[in-house]
């Protein structure tokens, strides 16, 4: 047996997907704006960004970024614990406290080291984790690295969720429950069912985490995520989150009112023995965070181009996720057909993401779109013209 051994079956796959549709790996050869890029030596419109306020070019970030490194250099070539603390991270995670009206924030290298920092340390093999069967990679992965054990129930199913809490806790009435959800689901832009989720966390005598990647910045009145917008921010345990989507940078951050999160610092493995958040990510995100709070027009062209996108798809017929939001997701049977879409879409010059199984939900493929505040009314035109031509 050679190590890679293991690799066979993926191989095969690989093998036959590019004996059909060649390869389908893409290179953005050069990023020209939020919203355009150079991808197989033509200009294409980006479309599969999560680049929802568009603030990657905004000239206060990039001004911001770059007075960053030149004051503070490149990186900070430790972690948190040793060198790696600068003042900027303590000002950023006072920032983000202030922002959600929490106590207590930290930042994170990443949004995935924030879940696998705070999951694998937060809870451990006497608790429970009840987390939806959707949930993004990180939090199953952090799960894994606390030998927590995981109970999922089905999506946005609420009998479910309600089953499983009741069984744990007529089992051991003493136990900690953690349940895990997201607020904007990445796959089909669908949302959590926030308030009943947080009723019978309340009912069960559990804790509650929301991982609010992709809804911070696109949903509540101020931008907060589908905590804000539900309106049960102070039920909420625990709210975890990106830098690398609206905020335009790179970092996580996990933010609460428990007096016991700072004690994360010294016991998270993922935060302890990880280099810190670099100078200019810092003060990207800051910039960015400032502007999503001063700029709410942002959300609304967001939400407008959104709406655009998801009823122009939905006209032509084709198979979407079960509401509107910034994540488009066109859903096709046959992974094949997804393919086929995928290549004729980027001929057209439209990039979106494509997701084959098994990262789906439910084992279709995905033709998944990602609309921008940044995209122009010509822009969206363009998208919706291009798809045009594969409606059913």
């Amino acid at each position: 047996m050679g190590i890679f051994d293991k690799f066979h079956r993926l191989a095969r796959s690989l093998e036959e997907v590019r004996a059909n549709f060649g390869n389908f790996n893409v290179v953005i050869e050069r990023i020209l704006s939020p919203t355009r890029a150079v991808v197989n030596g033509r200009e294409v419109i980006l479309a599969g960004t999560n680049n929802y306020l568009g603030l990657t070019f905004d000239k206060e970030c990039v001004e911001a970024a770059c007075r960053a490194i030149q004051e503070e250099g490149t990186g900070t070539t430790g972690s948190r614990m040793a060198n790696g603390t600068y003042h900027s991270h303590l000002v950023l995670e006072n920032e983000l406290s202030s922002f959600f009206g929490k106590s207590h924030t930290i930042v994170f290298t990443t949004g995935y080291a924030a879940n696998l920092g705070v999951l694998s340390t937060l809870v451990n093999r006497e608790d429970a984790v009840i987390l939806d069967a959707d949930c993004h990679a990180s939090i199953y992965d952090g799960c894994r690295l606390g030998g927590v054990p995981v109970y999922r129930f089905r999506h946005n199913d609420l009998d479910d969720l309600e089953k499983k809490l009741r069984r744990l806790r007529e089992k051991d009435p003493q136990m900690n429950l953690l349940v895990v959800v997201e607020g904007l689901y990445s796959m089909l832009g669908d949302r959590a069912p926030l308030a009943e989720i947080a009723a019978l966390k309340e009912k069960y005598g559990a804790y509650l985490l929301v991982d609010e990647a992709h809804s911070l910045g696109v949903l509540g009145d101020k931008g907060r995520g589908r905590a804000e917008e539900a309106g049960v921010e102070d039920k909420v345990d625990f709210i975890v989150g990106t830098f690398s989507k609206s905020l335009a940078s790179i970092g996580g951050y996990c933010t609460s009112d428990h007096e016991g999160l700072d004690l994360l610092r010294y016991a998270s493995r993922p935060y302890v023995f990880t280099a810190s958040l670099s100078p200019a990510n810092l003060a990207a995100a800051r910039t960015a965070l400032r502007i999503l709070q001063e700029r709410p027009e942002l959300k609304s062209r967001l939400w407008e181009n959104a709406h655009q996108l998801y009823g122009s798809l939905q006209e032509m017929g084709f198979e979407l996720g079960p509401e509107p939001s910034p994540i488009v997701a066109v859903r096709f049977r046959e992974p094949e057909k997804a393919l086929s879409v995928w290549r004729g879409l980027l001929e057209r010059g439209i990039y979106v993401n494509m997701v084959l199984p098994p990262a789906t939900p439910d084992g279709s493929a995905l033709l998944r779109a990602s609309v921008s505040a940044a995209h122009s009314p010509e822009e969206i035109s363009r998208i919706i013209e291009a798809f045009s031509a594969f409606a059913p």
